[in-house]
């Protein structure tokens, strides 16, 4: 029996009013794509494929908002194939079993298939062999999307039978095509003065969808008057930076902070530590990592840099965020200007690189102690010098195994501190050599 309280059906025109801004203003074919020209351009991957009509299986990879599922729906379009579009998140084995077969009667009735994969990514290795022979076959022609670097991601066999196409964040051009073809759907300006659209372009960060939703908000709100600045922050809030503490981006900004500290540039140091801290990075993972880097990358060149930071580890310990966080900037500060030198840390890879193939070699018995008679009697302490009863403090004794030539794992650098040290080791190189001399002369 018909419900008579059940509202009409909408019709085609009501659904599409109806439909959120960033669906009804999506690019209706691949020229109309923004952002994207390396890529869907004459000359781009893409713009290749659909001028020959036959697509290759391929990797979208991008963040969010850039336009990979309307490329794949226009992909299909352009070259004549039945578009089927799935979800990482929501589909299991059943589903992809479903399409396929699905997928070989259309290949049957000479109908090929675009299988588009959302997050394809969330796929675990083995649900990403099941596309391998459908994929090999011709079966279908996959797209996945993903915001993950594929190369940790994907199977191996899955990458070796895709090209993967970068796409990148929306530039300030590409936003504002985004923001005039929302003005031209909806038939008015924006309600914002100028700065007010700068500030809004920017706080997308290259995410055309999230820029689209906030328009789509602004046009929706009653307003006495176009927005400033500041009204526009106050009415949408700002926006979380785009960051997933175990995912790609977080290993990127800690590789970028690692490199500019090493490459002694401060203002870029802090602006990658700033990045990871304002995302909700864990404070002392960055500490721990500052500490690592006083140790590799600066060393004996500078010993404070150790200090500044346990320092700053121990000040945020005592006061916490956000007080604490200044004397995390302080060491960063400190590491980025101090002078450079992974003397150390080449002289420990050096050195444990030796003893594992050394590591049998008994060392000299005059340097061994002798704690009972029978050890005594063998040799061990037998003609030990005590440095401290030379007139100079120094011995300048034999230490290395008999078998063993001595070596030099540590080479100090002319920078900092270093040098210091380097002078330190030259010196009592010289009394060492002296020392043997004297021994062979007598």
């Amino acid at each position: 029996m018909a419900d008579l309280f059940a509202p009409e059906p909408a019709t085609e025109a009501e659904a599409a009013t109806r439909a959120p801004l960033a669906d009804r203003v999506r690019p209706r074919a691949l020229d109309e794509v923004v952002g994207q020209e390396h890529l869907t351009g004459t000359d781009g991957a893409i713009g290749r494929m659909v001028a020959a009509g036959k697509l290759s299986s391929m990797i979208l990879w991008g963040p969010p908002g850039t336009g990979k599922t309307s490329i794949a729906r226009l992909l299909a379009d352009a070259v004549g194939m039945r578009f089927v579009a799935l979800s990482a998140v929501f589909s299991g084995v059943a589903d992809l079993k479903k399409i396929f077969a699905e997928a070989r009667t259309a290949a049957r009735a000479g109908q090929r298939t675009l299988l588009f994969v959302d997050e394809i990514h969330r796929f675990n290795r083995a649900q990403q062999d099941g596309f391998l022979p459908y994929v090999e076959d011709g079966t279908v022609t996959l797209v996945g999307a993903t915001t993950e670097n594929p190369s940790f991601e994907l199977n191996a066999a899955l990458l070796s039978r895709c090209q993967v196409l970068i796409l990148r964040r929306l530039d300030h051009q590409a936003l504002e095509t985004l923001i005039e073809r929302a003005e031209a759907e909806v038939a008015r300006p924006l309600p914002v003065i100028e700065e007010a659209r700068a500030a809004l372009i920017a706080s997308a960060d290259g995410d055309g969808r999230f820029l689209l939703n906030q328009a789509e908000t602004l046009f929706d709100v009653e307003l006495d008057a176009p927005l400033d600045p500041a009204a526009l922050s106050a009415l949408l809030h700002r926006r979380v930076a785009v960051y997933d503490k175990d995912r790609e981006g977080h290993y990127n900004l800690i590789s970028a902070l690692h490199k500019s500290l090493r490459g002694s540039d401060p203002q870029s140091a802090l602006y990658y530590m700033a990045r990871m801290l304002v995302a909700g990075e864990e404070p002392l993972y960055l500490l721990r990592r500052l500490v690592r880097f006083a140790s590799e990358d600066i060393g004996l060149a500078d010993p404070q840099a150790l200090v500044q930071c346990l320092a700053a580890k121990e000040t945020y310990d005592f006061l916490g965020s956000p007080e604490g966080e200044l004397a995390i900037v302080q060491a960063c500060l400190y590491l980025a200007t101090a002078p450079k030198s992974n003397a150390a840390y080449v002289a420990q890879k050096t050195a444990w690189r030796s003893a594992r193939e050394t590591g049998s070699l008994m060392p000299p018995a005059h340097i061994l102690n002798a704690p009972t008679k029978l050890m005594k009697d063998i040799g061990y302490g037998q003609g030990y010098a005590y440095d401290h009863d030379t007139d100079e403090g120094f011995s300048g004794a034999d230490y290395w195994p008999e078998e063993m030539e001595p070596q030099a794992f540590y080479q100090p650098t002319n920078r900092g501190f270093e040098a210091k040290v380097a002078e330190r080791i030259a010196y009592w190189n010289e009394m060492r050599l002296k020392r043997a001399t004297d021994v062979q002369n007598n």
